[in-house]
């Protein structure tokens, strides 16, 4: 390459200033992206061959050279020098270095605009998998909680007062709902994001790279893009990505917080197992959730990633600006903190231990069996706007006189109301309220394992998708 490596520059007289080639240098860590542009490069000769720019002759020698460069900075004998003003010239570097001027071949009909958008979007979609797979690691945590606590009472809540009695089991799979559904939103993103940008080059298609619809397939795609304008100058694909991944992180973090208040004295829920938690460096007896505090703030850094790049995407004019460059760290680091993040709160999860003691007494705590009170009523042909105030009666006697609902006499309760006949003590138990709620959907036992089956029967289905990919790879007939 004459001694630069620039893949610009003819038109220009003199030399970038030092200010500019700072600012306009990659980011260090987009250079992670060298295996999916090297993948890109395979199916871009396998199109330069077919238009007859690299004949047959010269083919095998460019596609092993790739491997053999893809080798290299694998293991770290190939990096980048400071004159390597992205991850394409890098590469496109070692390549003529290897094979003389005959690999500057490889530049003809295609872009770094076209490559930048491939690298990301082949990064995005050899990561998918692996991320949910870690989703669904938690899932399962959850369901083999769940699995344990079928029967056992605690308090459910709405505006973090006591409300109705459930059982604990329904409490976590109220969590690993929500999982199920953000890893059914990144299937989706992997159906809708198997569209190859290669072949748009800088943004009116290529003149040699006349069937991108074969590149993209031997790429793993299942086409390429329709526009290519549209494929160079769009970020759609990292956007909603980055939005399932903050969904996930946001739905994470609403588990973190309730084990946060169930570890804590004041619930006394559940024990952490010393593994997965810390202590503090000043107060010996303290057993902190880290764990659930950290992936909990995360999730706020991830969300700011997606407006990060939504607002640098708004407005812009088609097709390609550098302020696209902002993608990659945004994604990257929405992986990033998955990655390290799930692992950690799954092993939380699942070694927690339950005070099934605590939780019970708390069930019924606070008269969360007063809706039991006003729907025994309305069984009784009492409307339950009626019903409701008698109940409501009733708690309010129990408070004045320091009384719980065992407590009760029978000349107490008809003191409240007339209709409030012995028979009610019949719905005043936590067995008796849990068993009651049997609605498809609801907190009665058989209902949760019920739920709990039709969980593990979903996730087994995405598992399978997850467990299928082996990574990046180009198929044996695409290999020709």
């Amino acid at each position: 390459m004459t001694g630069q490596t620039k893949l610009w520059g003819g038109r220009f007289a003199g030399t970038s200033s030092p200010e500019l080639s700072r600012l306009s240098r990659s980011d260090p860590r987009y250079f992670a992206l060298a295996p999916y542009d090297l993948h890109g490069s395979r199916a871009h000769v396998r199109e330069l061959n077919r238009v007859g720019l690299i004949n047959d002759d010269e083919l095998p020698g460019f596609l092993s050279t790739i491997d053999e460069v893809a080798h290299d900075v694998a293991q770290g004998k190939a990096v980048p020098q400071q004159g390597d003003e992205d991850v394409h010239t890098f590469l496109e570097r070692l390549l003529i270095e290897r094979m003389g001027p005959v690999g500057g071949k490889i530049r003809a009909g295609r872009s770094r605009n076209d490559q930048a958008a491939n690298d990301l979007r082949l990064y995005m979609r050899d990561k998918v998998r692996g991320v949910s797979a870690l989703v669904l690691e938690l899932a399962e945590a959850l369901a083999g909680q769940a699995e344990q606590h079928l029967r056992t009472p605690v308090p459910g809540f709405t505006h973090l007062q006591s409300a109705q009695p459930v059982v604990f089991g329904h409490q976590l799979l109220a969590h690993a709902q929500p999982l199920l559904r953000d890893l059914h939103r990144f299937q989706d993103w992997d159906r809708r994001s198997a569209v190859s940008p290669l072949g748009a080059a800088a943004l009116a298609g290529s003149t040699f790279a006349l069937h991108p619809e074969l590149a993209a397939r031997e790429q793993g795609y299942e086409t390429s893009a329709e526009n290519s304008i549209d494929a160079v100058g769009s970020r759609d694909a990292a956007i909603e990505f980055l939005f399932v991944c903050s969904l996930t992180l946001i739905d994470i973090s609403r588990l973190c917080e309730e084990i946060i208040s169930w570890a804590s004295q004041q619930f006394g829920w559940i024990r952490m197992d010393d593994a997965y938690c810390t202590g503090s460096s000043i107060m010996p007896q303290k057993k902190n959730p880290d764990i659930a505090e950290i992936a909990r703030g995360k999730s706020g850094r991830v969300l700011g990633d997606l407006m990060g790049l939504m607002a640098s995407v708004k407005s812009l004019p088609l097709a390609y600006n550098r302020d696209l460059a902002e993608d990659k760290n945004a994604v990257f680091d929405a992986v990033d903190t998955l990655e390290v993040a799930l692992p950690a709160l799954s092993g939380l999860v699942r070694t927690f231990t339950v005070n099934v003691e605590v939780t019970t007494k708390q069930a019924t705590a606070g008269f969360t069996l007063a809706t039991e009170v006003a729907d025994w009523l309305a069984k009784q042909d009492i409307p339950f706007s009626e019903a409701h105030e008698i109940s409501g009666a009733l708690v309010r006697f129990c408070e004045t006189n320091g009384l719980d609902y065992g407590d009760l006499s029978t000349e107490q309760l008809v003191s409240v109301d007339p209709r409030l006949t012995p028979e009610v003590k019949s719905v005043l138990t936590i067995e008796a309220a849990l068993e009651a709620h049997s609605g498809f959907g609801g907190t009665a036992p058989h209902r949760v394992a019920e739920q709990l089956t039709r969980l593990r029967a979903n996730l087994d289905q995405v598992k399978s998708w997850t467990g299928d990919y082996q990574g990046l790879r180009v198929t044996p007939e695409d290999q020709g």
